[in-house]
Protein backbone atom coordinates (compact mmCIF):
# COMPACT_ATOMS: atom_id res chain seq x y z
CA UNK A 1 0.00 0.00 0.00
CA UNK A 2 1.41 3.72 -0.81
CA UNK A 3 3.03 5.17 2.33
CA UNK A 4 1.06 8.26 1.29
CA UNK A 5 -2.27 6.67 1.22
CA UNK A 6 -4.38 5.93 4.54
CA UNK A 7 -4.93 1.96 4.84
CA UNK A 8 -7.51 0.66 3.23
CA UNK A 9 -8.98 -3.03 1.86
CA UNK A 10 -10.80 -3.38 -1.27
CA UNK A 11 -14.18 -4.70 -1.82
CA UNK A 12 -15.13 -7.44 -5.00
CA UNK A 13 -17.91 -5.50 -6.67
CA UNK A 14 -17.51 -6.87 -10.30
CA UNK A 15 -16.18 -10.87 -10.99
CA UNK A 16 -13.92 -11.22 -13.47
CA UNK A 17 -16.31 -13.84 -15.01
CA UNK A 18 -19.28 -11.18 -15.25
CA UNK A 19 -16.62 -8.73 -16.73
CA UNK A 20 -15.33 -11.34 -19.40
CA UNK A 21 -19.46 -12.30 -19.95
CA UNK A 22 -20.04 -8.42 -20.49
CA UNK A 23 -17.38 -8.09 -22.87
CA UNK A 24 -18.84 -10.64 -24.85
CA UNK A 25 -21.73 -9.03 -25.61
CA UNK A 26 -20.43 -5.56 -26.10
CA UNK A 27 -18.38 -6.71 -28.55
CA UNK A 28 -21.32 -8.36 -30.73
CA UNK A 29 -23.04 -4.55 -30.30
CA UNK A 30 -20.07 -3.24 -31.60
CA UNK A 31 -19.36 -5.48 -34.45
CA UNK A 32 -22.87 -4.64 -35.81
CA UNK A 33 -22.66 -1.13 -35.07
CA UNK A 34 -18.98 -1.48 -37.37
CA UNK A 35 -20.28 -4.25 -39.57
CA UNK A 36 -18.81 -3.97 -43.28
CA UNK A 37 -15.97 -1.30 -41.87
CA UNK A 38 -12.45 -1.92 -43.60
CA UNK A 39 -10.39 -1.39 -40.15
CA UNK A 40 -11.74 0.22 -36.67
CA UNK A 41 -9.22 1.93 -34.89
CA UNK A 42 -9.61 1.07 -31.43
CA UNK A 43 -8.28 3.95 -29.40
CA UNK A 44 -7.72 2.93 -25.74
CA UNK A 45 -6.89 6.41 -23.35
CA UNK A 46 -4.38 5.48 -20.94
CA UNK A 47 -3.86 3.98 -18.44
CA UNK A 48 -6.80 2.94 -16.97
CA UNK A 49 -8.05 1.18 -20.10
CA UNK A 50 -5.07 -1.14 -20.95
CA UNK A 51 -6.85 -4.65 -19.95
CA UNK A 52 -10.09 -3.60 -21.11
CA UNK A 53 -8.90 -2.84 -24.79
CA UNK A 54 -7.04 -5.76 -25.00
CA UNK A 55 -9.91 -8.46 -23.86
CA UNK A 56 -12.13 -6.52 -26.36
CA UNK A 57 -9.84 -6.29 -29.40
CA UNK A 58 -9.99 -9.90 -28.84
CA UNK A 59 -13.38 -10.37 -29.09
CA UNK A 60 -13.97 -8.57 -31.72
CA UNK A 61 -14.58 -10.13 -35.25
CA UNK A 62 -13.43 -6.98 -36.98
CA UNK A 63 -9.96 -5.73 -38.46
CA UNK A 64 -8.70 -3.54 -35.84
CA UNK A 65 -5.88 -1.51 -35.77
CA UNK A 66 -5.09 0.06 -31.95
CA UNK A 67 -3.34 3.04 -30.94
CA UNK A 68 -3.18 4.83 -27.45
CA UNK A 69 -3.94 8.25 -26.13
CA UNK A 70 -3.42 9.24 -22.92
CA UNK A 71 -5.38 11.41 -21.27
CA UNK A 72 -5.12 13.01 -17.34
CA UNK A 73 -7.51 14.97 -15.59
CA UNK A 74 -6.34 12.82 -11.81
CA UNK A 75 -3.08 12.60 -11.35
CA UNK A 76 -2.67 10.30 -8.15
CA UNK A 77 -5.28 11.46 -6.60
CA UNK A 78 -8.85 10.51 -5.71
CA UNK A 79 -10.80 13.22 -7.04
CA UNK A 80 -11.00 14.97 -10.72
CA UNK A 81 -9.09 18.37 -11.34
CA UNK A 82 -11.27 18.72 -14.16
CA UNK A 83 -8.59 19.85 -16.28
CA UNK A 84 -8.16 17.28 -19.11
CA UNK A 85 -4.93 17.59 -20.28
CA UNK A 86 -3.54 15.28 -23.32
CA UNK A 87 0.16 13.63 -22.36
CA UNK A 88 0.17 11.40 -25.08
CA UNK A 89 -0.83 11.60 -28.51
CA UNK A 90 -2.48 9.24 -31.32
CA UNK A 91 0.57 7.60 -33.77
CA UNK A 92 -1.40 7.33 -36.34
CA UNK A 93 -4.04 9.24 -38.58
CA UNK A 94 -7.85 8.97 -37.83
CA UNK A 95 -9.33 11.10 -40.68
CA UNK A 96 -12.02 9.02 -42.53
CA UNK A 97 -11.58 6.47 -40.59
CA UNK A 98 -13.99 4.57 -37.64
CA UNK A 99 -12.71 5.08 -34.67
CA UNK A 100 -13.79 3.51 -31.37
CA UNK A 101 -13.03 5.30 -28.14
CA UNK A 102 -12.43 3.02 -25.12
CA UNK A 103 -12.56 4.52 -21.60
CA UNK A 104 -11.81 2.77 -18.05
CA UNK A 105 -14.53 4.61 -16.32
CA UNK A 106 -16.83 7.49 -16.77
CA UNK A 107 -16.37 9.58 -13.81
CA UNK A 108 -17.75 13.35 -14.00
CA UNK A 109 -17.86 13.20 -17.85
CA UNK A 110 -14.83 15.68 -18.85
CA UNK A 111 -11.80 13.52 -19.48
CA UNK A 112 -14.12 11.33 -22.45
CA UNK A 113 -16.27 14.80 -23.39
CA UNK A 114 -12.66 16.75 -24.10
CA UNK A 115 -10.94 13.72 -26.03
CA UNK A 116 -14.31 12.79 -27.87
CA UNK A 117 -14.86 16.54 -29.25
CA UNK A 118 -10.67 16.47 -29.84
CA UNK A 119 -10.96 13.41 -32.07
CA UNK A 120 -13.60 14.60 -33.64
CA UNK A 121 -11.79 17.86 -34.85
CA UNK A 122 -9.56 15.02 -36.57
CA UNK A 123 -13.19 13.79 -38.92
CA UNK A 124 -12.93 10.20 -38.74
CA UNK A 125 -15.96 8.73 -40.45
CA UNK A 126 -17.59 7.63 -37.50
CA UNK A 127 -16.84 7.98 -33.57
CA UNK A 128 -18.26 6.04 -31.19
CA UNK A 129 -17.54 5.69 -27.23
CA UNK A 130 -17.34 2.62 -25.29
CA UNK A 131 -16.45 2.65 -21.22
CA UNK A 132 -16.05 -0.25 -18.98
CA UNK A 133 -18.07 1.69 -15.95
CA UNK A 134 -20.14 4.34 -15.68
CA UNK A 135 -20.97 6.73 -12.30
CA UNK A 136 -23.60 8.55 -13.51
CA UNK A 137 -24.01 9.92 -10.39
CA UNK A 138 -20.83 11.94 -10.44
CA UNK A 139 -21.83 13.59 -14.15
CA UNK A 140 -20.82 17.07 -14.37
CA UNK A 141 -20.75 17.58 -18.09
CA UNK A 142 -23.19 16.18 -20.39
CA UNK A 143 -22.31 13.09 -21.75
CA UNK A 144 -23.07 9.63 -22.20
CA UNK A 145 -20.47 6.83 -24.00
CA UNK A 146 -22.19 5.12 -26.95
CA UNK A 147 -21.62 1.81 -24.26
CA UNK A 148 -21.45 0.78 -20.99
CA UNK A 149 -19.70 -2.19 -19.43
CA UNK A 150 -21.82 -1.87 -16.21
CA UNK A 151 -23.36 1.29 -14.17
CA UNK A 152 -21.89 1.54 -10.89
CA UNK A 153 -23.17 4.12 -7.53
CA UNK A 154 -20.64 6.58 -6.81
CA UNK A 155 -17.55 4.62 -5.22
CA UNK A 156 -13.81 4.64 -5.40
CA UNK A 157 -12.78 1.53 -7.33
CA UNK A 158 -10.02 0.11 -8.74
CA UNK A 159 -8.81 -2.95 -10.24
CA UNK A 160 -8.98 -4.60 -13.98
CA UNK A 161 -6.53 -1.52 -15.16
CA UNK A 162 -8.09 1.01 -12.37
CA UNK A 163 -5.73 2.07 -10.16
CA UNK A 164 -5.03 4.00 -6.92
CA UNK A 165 -1.56 5.22 -6.50
CA UNK A 166 -0.45 3.11 -9.29
CA UNK A 167 -1.15 0.02 -7.77
CA UNK A 168 -3.92 -2.33 -7.90
CA UNK A 169 -4.46 -2.21 -11.78
CA UNK A 170 -3.86 -5.75 -12.23
CA UNK A 171 -6.63 -7.08 -9.82
CA UNK A 172 -8.94 -9.05 -12.42
CA UNK A 173 -12.18 -8.04 -11.08
CA UNK A 174 -13.13 -4.48 -10.20
CA UNK A 175 -13.31 -3.66 -6.63
CA UNK A 176 -14.71 -0.93 -4.14
CA UNK A 177 -11.85 0.88 -1.76
CA UNK A 178 -12.74 0.91 1.60
CA UNK A 179 -10.45 2.81 3.99
CA UNK A 180 -9.86 1.61 7.31
CA UNK A 181 -9.08 4.41 9.47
Amino acid sequence: MPADHPPYVIDQMISAKSIAARIESLAREIGTEFAGTDKLVVVGLLRGSFVFIADLVRELDLPVEVDFLEASSYGDGMDSSREVRILKDLRGQIEGRDVLVVEDIVDTGHTLAHVTKFLVSRNPARLRTIALLDKPARREVDFKADWIGFEIPDEFVVGYGIDYGQRNRNLPYIGKVRFTQ
